[in-house]
């Protein structure tokens, strides 16, 4: 189990894979998913497409790494995606192939769906899935947190009153939202274990490596952007590959100093990319 893993000394590596958009390329994830087993990560997590578009590919995909690389998987879930009944069938799915961890999320909401159907869904929060499967299953639950506070948070007081709602509900194990500065998830962990919040936490890390990135990063994540990735930015932006080198090297120091803080573990976020992450992993 990962929770386990998470409570021994040794930092955990981890990464996020996504299924590909293009269902031409859904074949090259496997691949990219032996050369991504070959950095020996201690689990792999897989999303899941907005409104349950891939929700087929992240069963497929996860049932790969457990049982053909041998990886513990991590499916993702979100609230948006699944009805109870679609919940129960995908629970069975993940069951049937060895599967046993799910990120339970709310999600964001897809674009085509209606009003109706946003206000209208069986699962409104993360935690009330979190309850749902823990009373339902035997899946062991991680949940995702914001360092420097959901977008849609009254507050950071509110925000972690409900993140501790959600792990006193079942969750073993946080990944935060992607950060670039390394004292705002300190803060963020000082605050959390004042609550009372206990379980591990993983840094989810994302490497900058094209300029195109941090305006959809920033805009999803909520994550602000410190002087050193501006100025970054600012050198690199009109050279790809100069700035390919120094995001990487970016987020190598990021974790070396996460590492002499006694992170729990490191989530990569990879977009698939194995170059980039080989390239971190290899400075670790």
């Amino acid at each position: 189990m990962i929770q386990d893993l998470l409570n021994r000394t040794k930092i955990s590596l981890s990464f996020e894979v996504f299924p590909p958009k293009k269902e031409e390329e859904f074949h090259n994830i496997f691949e990219r998913l032996d050369d991504f087993a070959a950095l020996k990560p201690d689990f792999i997590s897989c999303t899941y497409g907005a409104g349950g578009s891939k929700s087929g590919k992240t069963v497929e995909i996860a049932s790969y790494i457990q049982n053909r690389l041998h990886i513990d998987a991590i499916a993702h879930m979100t609230c948006v995606g699944f009805k109870k009944e679609d919940l129960e069938k995908n629970c069975a799915l993940l069951e049937k192939e060895g599967i046993g961890h799910v990120l339970a999320l709310r999600g964001d909401r897809p674009q085509a769906m209606t009003d109706e159907q946003f206000n209208g869904r069986e699962f409104f929060y993360a935690s009330d899935m979190v309850r749902y499967l823990k009373a339902n299953t035997p899946l062991q639950i991680a949940g995702a947190c914001y360092p420097e506070k959901h977008c849609e948070a009254e507050s950071e007081a509110s925000d972690l009153a409900h993140l501790k709602e959600k792990t006193d509900a079942g969750v073993s194990f946080l990944i935060t939202q992607l950060f670039f500065d390394n004292d705002c998830f300190y803060r963020f962990r000082e605050r959390a274990a004042g609550i009372g919040i206990t379980v591990p936490i993983c840094a989810g890390i994302m490497p900058i490596t094209t300029a195109g990135q941090i305006g959809t990063s920033v805009t999803l994540s909520g994550s602000s952007v410190p002087k050193k990735l501006s100025d970054m930015l600012d050198t690199y932006g009109e050279k790809p590959e100069d700035l390919r080198k120094a995001g990487i090297e970016y987020a190598i120091h990021q974790i070396l100093d996460l590492k002499e803080h006694g992170v729990d573990g490191i989530h990569l976020y990879t977009m698939n990319r194995v170059k980039t992450t080989a390239e971190i992993v290899a400075q670790l």
